[in-house]
């Protein structure tokens, strides 16, 4: 890896909330859950303030898809069931979503940045990473720009880590949140990340964290400290080698400026293996997230797709695979849960699940006669 190389990773602050925050600025510093299922509107009234719905007075499916830091203050995160947040933050405020905006604001920060750094690794609504190897400014003064540029363009806030690789710019990216920028080097790493949980690894998830639990490893330090043989015994080959180059910072992936995707998943592994019937509640938030997630992916990246598949690991680490294809594309994320409730009903479920993704496949670009504002006009055929 190259001494001189310097990547940034940008991070746009609770993205979806904050955009929401820049309607309604009276919610800042409020308590405020974005979520999808079947949430009203807030109701103006004549002198234009507004009648917001609480968290409390929800009923349905729905999850989170974002929340403001006081939110999160009070345990309440993207991904969870809106039924349980309310338990923990009954009187927040509950807003629905509006992905036609989040679109916009997300073009303008990126725009902004480009100004400034085209070498650009899109890779999400609300994040970047950035090659900056080759600017001659310091990396303080660059992510001073590149911030200040941001919130120029959309009134928001965000948050930079700028590091030797896109693995550390990653995990800085997320130490001073919000609008924070933090600053990393490779002699850095003993101080700043080895005393992180290695859930702060990107790649590291639920099961893998469970079980270097089990082996007595809590933190990047200790997993350092492991011994590669031992890394290998519990987590084969390929991820053995892999945990045992990331926990020291090593990190040689690129950043790719241009790439053209074959299809489009959101995967999720769960903290314990849930059961078809008696975790059905659980099971279906977390299916309608994934196809939220993946609905919102195809819209960012500008496709709809035609095909729709699932994939389940079962507990015995047996994994399925179903996808149907469509007579129309799609990208809404109603009827992308819908054809992938069909690819469901093609499934074994009796066997507890420890996996849970949903793939977008035979993707077409977006055009104007098959989309508005993400959702497409013609209805499937069931």
């Amino acid at each position: 890896m190259p001494a001189d190389r310097r990547i940034a990773h940008l991070d746009m602050d609770a993205f979806f909330a904050s955009v929401e925050l820049l309607r309604y600025p009276e919610l800042r510093g409020q308590a405020v859950v974005v979520g999808g299922g079947h949430i009203h509107q807030p109701r103006q009234l004549a002198d234009g303030s507004h009648v917001f719905a609480r968290l409390r007075e929800y009923v349905g499916r729905g999850v989170v898809t974002t929340s403001t830091y006081p939110a999160r203050a009070l345990g309440v995160f993207s991904g969870m069931g809106l039924m349980k947040s309310a338990k923990l933050a009954p009187e927040a405020i509950l807003l629905p979503v509006n992905f036609e905006a989040y679109r916009y604001y997300s073009r303008l920060f990126k725009v902004a940045v480009a100004r400034i750094a085209p070498r650009i690794e899109d890779r999400g609504i609300d994040e970047i990473y950035i090659d900056l190897s080759d600017h001659p400014e310091t990396s303080v003064v660059l992510a001073r720009r590149l911030r200040q540029a941001v919130l120029d363009a959309t009134g928001l806030t965000c948050s930079i880590g700028i590091s030797p690789n896109k693995l550390l710019s990653k995990i800085a990216s997320d130490l001073d949140k919000p609008n924070g920028m933090t600053l990393l080097g490779l002699d850095d790493i003993p101080a700043r990340i080895w005393p992180l949980p290695v859930s702060k690894v990107n790649g590291i998830g639920p099961r893998s964290v469970e079980k270097l639990t089990r082996l007595g490893v809590s933190n990047i330090g200790e997993l350092a400290a492991m011994p590669l043989e031992q890394l290998l015994v519990h987590f084969g080959q390929s991820t053995g080698h892999w945990m045992h180059r990331v926990a020291r910072g090593i990190d040689e992936c690129p950043v790719v400026t241009e790439s053209e995707p074959k299809s489009i998943s959101r995967e999720s592994t769960f903290e314990r293996d849930l059961h078809a019937i008696r975790d059905k509640l659980e099971l279906s938030e977390i299916f309608t997230s994934l196809c939220t997630r993946v609905a919102l992916d195809l819209q960012r990246k500008g496709y709809a797709c035609r095909t729709i598949g699932v994939k389940l690991r079962y507990a015995d680490f047996h994994v399925v695979t179903r996808d149907i294809t469509l007579p129309v594309s799609i990208c809404d994320g109603k009827k992308i849960r819908r054809a992938a409730g069909l690819c469901l009903k093609r499934v074994p479920l009796t066997q507890k699940i420890r996996l849970l993704g949903v793939r977008a496949g035979g993707l077409l670009p977006l055009t104007g006669g098959n989309a508005d504002g993400g959702t497409i006009q013609a209805e499937l055929p069931f």
